[in-house]
């Protein structure tokens, strides 16, 4: 069995890709998208014609709603080849409007139930800032699935389980990212590897706190640097995997053990956490890197939604 197999025992596999043509081989789940996916995927040749049509049958209207059309084209295609849920992400240019990220989730969800897929299938993505918990929040009591992303502080994690969102996907990746280029020669990367990896003890920190009090929120891994990180957080209830991950992951027949318990969490002396909007923005405020990656990483994809615009533009 390769480690690929091994993992699909204890957590569900998720492929972080826009690159629907390429899910079939790693049989996933689930799969994510968001912005800056999309946009690398549009620049394949293979792929051009998808924006091109999706941009004639929708030319006049106002960009954000054929930006919204594309990304629904691509979740339908992505829909296609998997057997449970995809995530589509509300423009990262919302991340602190409340208003505008609920009225932009429900235009999502209106465009794929008006091609036949049912609500249960789509989560949408929202950054994990207090105005997007807070729209998570009003979007779920209406039926509509979040995931919060972007999610690198366990403040955001407490406000988005008290706000009852369906999903939330810690990015491991970048928070091994701050702590190493923060460290500098410092670095020990073999000392900080596997368990002791920061970006794996921040996910293990939030899984526990979950399952310790009874919080139904989903806890999906992502953003990862390497396969290490991956096997260390087997047992964590989904994990989003690149398509070069997933094929390292293929290859390998190293053993792979279950390293997240829920039963153990349950188990652990953990302290009830609350937040309200001060207290949230305090705890966010004191986690430099929380703070930093949290902005970087809004800015990022608010980088990619304009270079998506541009495309669809000269389209």
């Amino acid at each position: 069995m390769n480690q690929l197999e091994a993992l699909k025992k204890f957590t569900t596999v998720v492929a972080d890709t826009g690159d629907f043509k390429q899910l079939a081989q790693f049989q996933p789940q689930d799969a994510t998208t968001n912005p800056s996916l999309i946009l690398k995927a549009v620049q394949k040749p293979e792929y051009a014609p998808l924006l091109a049509e999706t941009v004639a049958a929708h030319r006049g209207q106002p960009l954000d709603v054929v930006m919204d059309h594309l990304l629904v084209r691509f979740g339908c295609e992505i829909l296609q080849t998997i057997p449970g849920r995809v995530s589509t992400e509300v423009d990262a240019r919302l991340s602190f409007d409340t208003a505008a990220t609920v009225a932009r989730a429900r235009r999502i969800m209106a465009l794929y139930e008006a091609q036949g897929i049912p609500r249960e299938r789509v989560l949408i993505k929202i950054a994990s800032t207090w105005e997007g918990i807070q729209a998570a929040a009003e979007l779920e009591r209406e039926g509509i699935r979040c995931n919060l992303t972007l999610l690198f502080a366990f403040c955001q994690a407490v406000a988005c389980g008290q706000a009852k969102v369906q999903l939330i996907s810690p990015f491991v990746g970048r928070i091994y990212d701050w702590y190493k280029k923060t460290a500098g020669a410092a670095w020990d990367e073999a000392a900080k590897a596997g368990p002791n990896d920061p970006g794996v003890q921040s996910v293990r920190a939030i899984f526990n706190h979950y399952k310790k009090h009874g919080i139904a929120t989903e806890v999906m891994g992502a953003s990862f640097r390497n396969i290490g990180q991956i096997t260390a957080l087997a047992g964590c209830d989904l994990l989003t995997i690149s398509p070069e991950l997933l094929a390292q992951l293929a290859a390998s027949e190293a053993p792979l053990t279950q390293a997240l318990d829920a039963s153990a969490a349950q188990a652990m002396d953990l302290p009830a956490v609350q937040y309200d909007e001060a207290s949230f923005r305090l705890a966010l405020n004191e986690d430099a890197m929380a703070t930093e990656k949290l902005a970087e990483g809004i800015r990022a994809f608010c980088t990619d939604a304009v270079k998506l615009e541009d495309l669809m533009k000269k389209a």
